[in-house]
């Protein structure tokens, strides 16, 4: 499919890495409609881009009804948003776990769906983008839930192309790793290990470009390093915890 002409809803636009991909799509034709909690950046993004804005908090239920039924009327669905940043186990709360449920794992799932419901109703084309993370392939500590609500997008992206396969509605996860000014790495402050590699925004819109334009089922924002790391931990877990232990111990020493 291809972007120019084609209506293209965006969650978590207020974001950077959402910003970058509104920006990118609208730059190429596309009609954008762009969905966020902060009234005052998506205003101002959606009079730089001439797009149509829905202030919506995917945890409040009509809020998300809104913005589904907005998903309806696309030709492209892009589940950007998500949140991270896990509370220590003593500490976390049942609204904690709730929060990231529903705006990582609950909310694409509800808008993917309304929006598959209506392509398919209507026998027409459309294309899915969930944004995930190699979180969603690899466990790593203090990032249980957000590791929980990227392995289950993960897992319902895949299972939902499979699903789709035959009614011209494409289905593609795209997994970023470490993104530089932007993102749930950037905006917390973490300090990454000496060494590491990281992608820029316009790299992330590039594989949502990618996956709308070939429908992939996959589309990897990484250095290849982490994409083999991600894989390792995927079939041999163990040795991946002791891996990041280690790297962790050794970024510790240097900070000493």
């Amino acid at each position: 499919m291809e972007p120019r002409g084609a209506r293209a809803l965006i969650t978590g636009a207020t974001g950077g890495l959402g910003q970058a991909i509104a920006a990118s799509l609208a730059t190429l034709g596309a009609e954008v409609v762009i969905t966020g909690r902060r009234a005052e950046v998506l205003d101002e993004l959606a009079q730089r881009l001439e797009a149509e804005a829905i202030v919506a908090d995917l945890c409040d239920r009509s809020d998300l009804e809104r913005v589904a039924e907005a998903a309806r009327s696309c030709d492209i669905l892009i589940a950007n948003a998500g949140i991270g940043h896990d509370a220590p186990i003593e500490a976390v709360t049942t609204d904690d776990i709730d929060t990231q449920i529903d705006v990582n794992l609950r909310a694409p799932v509800i808008l993917a769906t309304a929006f598959a419901q209506a392509h398919l109703e209507a026998s027409t084309p459309g294309q899915i983008v969930t944004i995930g993370s190699l979180s969603g392939l690899a466990a790593s500590p203090e990032s249980r839930l957000y590791n929980a609500t990227k392995f289950g997008l993960r897992g319902y992206t895949l299972a939902l192309r499979q699903d789709l396969a035959d009614h011209r509605i494409g289905v593609t996860h795209v997994a970023p790793g470490f993104i530089r000014d932007a993102g749930m790495f950037h905006d917390g402050g973490i300090e990454l290990p000496k060494g590491t590699r990281t992608k820029a925004p316009g790299d992330v819109a590039a594989g949502v470009l990618r996956a709308i334009r070939e429908n992939p089922a996959e589309v990897f924002v990484s250095p290849l390093e982490l994409r083999l790391g991600a894989t390792l931990a995927t079939v041999a877990p163990s040795l991946s915890a002791k891996v990041q232990k280690r790297l962790d111990a050794a970024g510790r020493q240097r900070a000493d």
